[in-house]
């Protein structure tokens, strides 16, 4: 990445032009990209992480869940890839904080780029690496039996509802890393704010098999909804209502953290 790249006519306000500023967003979330090649470690947290979940889940809780792995992994392979690609999301919270700590930040101001472009960049990365994630998931699923039922357009559909919905949640890991103090104040927030939605979902078990009063939180729960939808359509089956629900709460989520998040963005460079 060379200032070249990045730098482009500025007008008399000072604005970057929104075609220069996105060409700037994109080189942007091509740096977190191509940074994967200098940090291995990275690309085996979205691929070893992903294999050892479905692994996990299906062999050592499937017989006692479902009575057997087959039949526990056609129901709960949707929620894992649910539950982590929400993990994931984190990452972003994680990297942000380092980049400012780091003073990555404080160079990139210097440059007549606009402001919104690393932060945006950053999440569009981000969920290519999520995209990377689910698809291993999906691939490992079906080679140990899992079906696509709901047919190619089920699967695709259902594929860019996690990305919205995983789009929506990164505004929130992007305000956490703004004002966490280090990444692993980051990490210890995500853990404990995302372990108790996602196992209080629909993500792992049927909802009914919950208490009376669990059963309301995760009726009302997103990661149920989320997780019924994406089930449903890589499955077949009504999924309408599950998939409304879906997008209400991404919307939600986006339009509550996303000025939340550029707040303490600006606040920060």
């Amino acid at each position: 990445m060379t200032a070249t790249t990045l730098t482009a006519p500025v007008t008399a306000s000072g604005r970057v032009p929104p075609l220069a500023g996105m060409r700037q967003t994109f080189t942007m979330a091509w740096r977190s990209l191509v940074a994967v090649k200098h940090n291995p470690l990275e690309l085996v947290d979205y691929s070893i992480t992903p294999i050892m979940f479905v692994f996990l889940f299906t062999y050592v809780l499937g017989g006692q869940m479902a009575g057997s792995p087959d039949a526990y992994l056609k129901y709960a392979l949707p929620g894992i890839i649910v539950q982590n690609t929400l993990f994931m999301t984190m990452y972003t919270a994680m990297a942000l904080n380092t980049d400012l700590t780091k003073g990555v930040f404080d160079r990139l101001r210097s440059l007549p780029i606009a402001r919104s472009a690393p932060l945006i960049g950053r999440i569009t990365a981000d969920l290519a690496k999520h995209l990377w994630a689910l698809l291993l998931m999906i691939g490992l699923g079906l080679a140990l039996g899992f079906r696509i039922t709901g047919g190619f357009g089920g699967f695709l559909l259902g594929t860019l509802l996690v990305m919205v919905f995983a789009a929506a949640v990164s505004w929130s890991a992007v305000l956490i890393g703004m004002l966490a103090g280090d990444a692993e104040k980051v990490q210890a927030f995500a853990f404990t704010l995302i372990f108790p939605i996602t196992f209080t979902s629909s993500a792992f078990v049927v909802v009914d098999t919950m208490p009376g009063w669990l059963q309301a939180w995760s009726d009302v729960n997103p990661v149920t909804h989320l997780s019924d939808a994406f089930r449903g359509l890589l499955l077949g089956g009504a999924v309408a209502e599950p998939v409304l629900w879906s997008l209400v709460w991404a919307a939600g989520i986006a339009v509550v953290f996303y000025p939340l998040a550029m707040r303490a963005y600006r606040a920060k460079v």
